[in-house]
């Protein structure tokens, strides 16, 4: 496939925009999530990948374009398209329509944090790094964290703020849209903890300039746990926060009180708009390969290496 004139050289095996800036990762991760990808048929997906293979050996002059959306770069396997990081936000997005619905029944509170809570831990483990064996258990441990704090802090705030008798029923609609917010963020970080702990345990890999895996550091492991944990808390916060805020005022205009029907198509754009933009953003905040300087890390590590800074994979 031709690359766009304003699309730096290919290279393979390295993304099209620079790393080191938060622009470049912006760029980058915009590839990742376009949503067209979805609709590649798996023919021409074979085609790309064929012409991956041509491109190595130098048969093929450069504008190959890597659809690393579909293909998980470790097992080379087709990720299911509702998992993919291009699927994210539009199968995601209803979740997220479902999860700021009025009036929400305990039911229903419960339903739609179990959902969120089961695609975001389908999408982790669909798109987890698949290098090192991790056993099943992990993943199980995590899902059942995630699900069963989400649903907690939910199911208990709404009950806090349904006995809070100062509130006006206005008030206290209000406020309920701003619940599921605490309860993703949260759930998002136990997820991460649980998921991940063993890394605090045996460290992830760092590499030095040349690349070559110099040890395995449990200070790296601390912060790549940490740089998640922050993604994950400031990737629900435009979603769960500005649409409410948004849906706030639009209710009160004359369109939406003369047309009520017209209520969750509005909302559910807001929703799309905000899940557009906050999911590139959040997963821009930090370089995939992080850099640390030696001197921070365990002593064997920083006599192993003459580098200055080494780099470890964050992970999403």
């Amino acid at each position: 496939m031709a690359e766009p004139a304003d699309y730096p050289p290919f290279q393979l095996g390295k993304p099209r925009f620079e790393q080191t800036s938060f622009y470049g990762r912006f760029r980058h991760f915009l590839d990742i999530i376009d949503p067209r990808t979805l609709f590649v048929t798996e023919s021409r997906l074979k085609e790309a990948v064929q012409l991956l293979e041509d491109y190595k050996h130098g048969t093929l002059p450069p504008g190959v374009t890597n659809k690393e959306a579909i293909i998980h770069p470790d097992t080379n396997e087709t990720i299911f398209m509702p998992f993919r990081m291009s699927g994210y936000i539009p199968f995601g997005t209803p979740i997220v329509v479902g999860l700021l619905l009025p009036n929400q029944t305990l039911a229903s509170t419960v339903f739609w944090q179990w959902l969120n809570q089961s695609h975001n831990a389908c999408v982790n483990y669909a798109n987890r790094n698949a290098s090192k064996p991790s056993p099943t258990s992990k993943f199980i441990q995590g899902y059942l964290g995630a699900v069963i704090s989400a649903v907690s802090i939910a199911v208990g705030l709404n009950v806090l703020i349904q006995r809070a008798n100062k509130f006006t029923p206005a008030t206290r609609l209000l406020i309920q849209r701003f619940v599921p917010f605490p309860a993703v963020a949260s759930a998002n970080i136990c997820n991460v903890v649980l998921m991940r702990h063993t890394e605090l345990e045996e460290g992830i890999d760092v590499l030095d300039n040349n690349g070559n895996i110099v040890g395995s550091s449990r200070v790296a492991a601390k912060h790549a746990l940490l740089e998640t944990a922050l993604t994950r808390v400031v990737l629900p916060m435009p979603i769960l926060v500005l649409p409410p805020i948004i849906m706030s005022v639009l209710e009160k205009t004359s369109l939406l009180r003369s047309r009520p029907r017209m209520v969750l198509p509005v909302q559910s754009l807001v929703c799309l708009a905000a899940f557009g933009l906050a999911l590139p953003l959040a997963i821009s905040l930090f370089p995939q390969m992080s850099e640390i300087e030696t001197s921070r890390l365990e002593p064997e590590i920083a006599t192993a290496t003459s580098s200055k800074t080494v780099v470890y994979n964050k992970g999403l």
